[in-house]
């Protein structure tokens, strides 16, 4: 241990226990939480399965910069070094369309055998893993509408590939050992305004009935349901709307999926949780910041973030809440976005266990509102940043920006010469 990160440690850690504050506990708490780290970052939503197929529902990424992956073994490269870079063990999300396999499969034909190099690597990386349907970037998609299509054969292709991927979730999480969650998201919706609102969400309720009709062990899997507002494509009406989710997540006991960005521009998801939590078993939390609109920028310290985790720790939400990020940016270093994103995340957590939270609730309660704003004022500026340099240290992880260089060492070294043509060896005298 450097002999500086541990001195700062032993004087922050004196500072917090004046208010009670056990840091070593809130250490131990934070180990224990995983964050699901998404694979879609890594190659801008492209996957593995219909190379060239163009993005649809309402799904767009934008920038150039070099070293994409483009098969399987580029991209758990990848995550391999962002994980290296991450302190703690953690998850990662894996949408349908990254197959690894040689076989020509259709999206309603998955199977558990078509991911079984994934469930390899996640154990040899000691990690767990969650599974998404793709239910976009499709030939049946390019409509605008899956799950609640009119077209009785197109919808059922899609209920059959959301039966699929429910399987390989059941899978995953018997394989690891750790529960996974699968979580659907569809594009469905009108670009202008329609005449009938409520068919088509007849028809996803339906849909999703026979979807979950068959019971699942939920120690190996546990389903999730995404809303959206509006997208591309979607901007008059999306069928899955939160209010829609939300009903048919407590109805049959569901994970209700919040995004981030899936709410109006000044909504945010810190202040459903605790509404949410009284009513369901658990949460899903898609982890990204809107600029606008639901552009899934790379997630930063921002107020809605520390407020994302002092709820879910003011809340004791954490054991019933699954952490996952939902962003992609192909403008900067793809690695690089996967390490801030999930690294801030962790440390809003982090941040969120150093708060006076007996404190600050006793003074709401007593009407002590001065106190409850000069305390939440002054602890802006403790030393949590001493402590997560220890929490790094100590998971063996580099300190601070340290992690940037090994970072661009990678893209000289690797994403720099992806797609150049290989130089043939001279051809020998001897």
């Amino acid at each position: 241990m450097d002999q500086t990160i541990q001195a700062n440690y032993e004087a922050a850690k004196a500072l917090y226990a004046r208010h009670g504050i056990d840091v070593d506990a809130a250490l131990e708490q934070l180990a224990q939480i995983k964050i699901s780290m998404h694979c879609w970052q890594g190659d801008d939503v492209r996957g593995f399965l219909n190379k060239g197929q163009a993005l649809t529902g309402g799904i767009s990424v934008t920038g150039n910069y070099p070293g994409a992956a483009g098969t399987p073994e580029e991209l758990r490269s990848d995550l391999e070094l962002a994980f290296s870079l991450i302190p703690g063990k953690h998850k990662l999300n894996l949408h349908a369309i990254y197959v690894d396999t040689d076989e020509q499969v259709e999206l309603d034909k998955i199977e558990p055998k078509h991911f079984q190099k994934w469930v390899d690597w996640a154990k040899e990386q000691g990690l767990g893993l969650d599974f998404n349907p793709t239910c976009f970037s499709h030939e049946k998609s390019k409509d605008g509408f899956t799950l609640s299509h009119p077209d009785p054969e197109i919808r059922q292709f899609w209920i059959d590939h959301c039966k699929a991927s429910r399987k390989i979730g059941a899978y995953f999480g018997e394989q690891l050992g750790q529960t996974c969650v699968t979580n659907v998201w569809i594009p469905d919706g009108f670009k202008d305004t329609p005449v009938d609102r409520l068919a088509p969400r007849k028809r996803l309720k339906d849909a999703l009935d026979e979807v979950f009709e068959e019971e699942l062990n939920p120690a190996h899997n546990l389903d999730a349901v995404e809303s959206k507002l509006f997208g591309l494509g979607s901007e008059a009406y999306v069928v899955g709307s939160h209010e829609f989710y939300m009903g048919y997540g407590m109805q049959n006991n569901k994970l209700i999926c919040l995004d981030a960005g899936h709410f109006h521009p000044t909504e945010v998801i810190s202040n459903k949780l605790s509404a949410i939590s009284l009513f369901t078993d658990g949460i899903l939390l898609h982890v990204s910041r809107p600029m606008r609109w639901d552009s899934d920028h790379v997630v930063t310290m921002d107020d809605e973030l520390i407020d994302i985790g002092r709820e879910l720790v003011r809340g004791d939400l954490l054991s019933k809440t699954h952490i996952g990020l939902d962003f992609f940016d192909a403008s900067i270093n793809r690695v690089a976005a996967w390490v801030i994103g999930t690294r801030n995340t962790i440390k809003a957590l982090m941040r969120a266990m150093l708060d006076p939270v007996e404190a600050l609730r006793q003074a709401e309660l007593d009407g002590d509102y001065t106190t409850r704003l000069a305390l939440q004022e002054e602890f802006k500026s403790y030393p949590f940043g001493a402590v997560w340099d220890y929490y790094c240290e100590k998971n063996g992880v580099p300190v601070r920006e340290a992690w940037l260089a090994e970072v661009k060492a990678y893209e000289q070294a690797v994403l720099l010469q992806r797609g150049k043509e290989p130089v043939e060896a001279a051809e020998s005298n001897v």
